[in-house]
């Protein structure tokens, strides 16, 4: 409840004051009670953007140019984390380089997602806080680190994804879940009133859902794919379907 009432606060803020407003990085979950809510935040414009077309954590600005006859971007920064020797660089995974930022004692919310590649991650953040995160974050785990601002971010946030073909008796989400995933269809099952499958980043609790190719899953502890394409049948009648799983 106090996350609808922060939202509604600030469409009624941009609204009434005429300005734009953007809340803080919102997690997956928190989206959820956004996208629960939004027909009736509909009137303020609403529009959300986490630093590339792949974040999962984002921010909803209020207002439009159109609107308020000005534009305003969204306050983030892009900030690439390298090693400064790389042969001597631990390997680095997601978890190492937040843990780093969250001992800096910056709050979740200012952190969008964190993409990692060979060692080096692309992290979104506040605007407010990129240049505190550039002087300060010069160690992960064992590895010296150097922060700069960047605007190429292609290299470090385009997936590396495995393409798999499968087989399955229904194109439903549960079915598709159960089979990418390796769990039995009662398993797959409860992870939808658990809250934790997202369907093109909003949470989806309709089980037997059908998907369509282009569809994204994300299945919270477990991972996540792209339904790309529908097949020929097999002999015995089931769906042969090409799925890309992002590593």
């Amino acid at each position: 409840m106090e996350e609808i009432n922060r939202l509604r606060d600030l469409a009624q803020r941009s609204y009434n004051n005429n300005q734009f407003t953007f809340t803080d990085f919102m997690s997956m979950g928190e989206l959820g009670d956004y996208y629960d809510n939004e027909a009736e935040l509909r009137y303020a414009s609403p529009v959300l953007f986490g630093g590339c077309e792949l974040s999962e954590r984002k921010m909803v600005r209020f207002g439009s140019e159109k609107d308020l006859g000005y534009s305003q971007e969204f306050p983030i920064k892009a900030l690439l984390i390298r090693p400064l020797a790389d042969k001597f660089a631990d390997d680095l995974n997601h978890r190492d380089f937040l843990g780093a930022l969250m001992n800096l004692g910056i709050k979740r919310e200012m952190l969008g997602d964190i993409f990692v590649k060979d060692k080096k991650a692309c992290l979104f953040c506040k605007d407010a806080i990129a240049e505190f995160i550039i002087q300060n974050l010069t160690r992960v785990k064992h590895t010296s680190v150097k922060v700069e601002e960047t605007e190429n971010t292609e290299d470090v946030t385009a997936p590396d994804t495995e393409e798999k073909v499968i087989q399955v008796a229904t194109q439903r989400i549960d079915a598709v879940i159960a089979r990418v995933c390796k769990l039995s269809r009662q398993d797959a099952l409860l992870l939808f009133p658990a809250g934790l499958v997202f369907l093109n980043g909003r949470t989806c609790t309709e089980n037997a859902k059908n998907l369509r190719p282009g569809d994204i899953i994300s299945v919270r502890g477990k991972g996540k794919f792209e339904y790309s394409e529908e097949m020929n049948l097999s002999k015995k009648g089931k769906l042969n379907c090409k799925i890309k799983i992002y590593k």
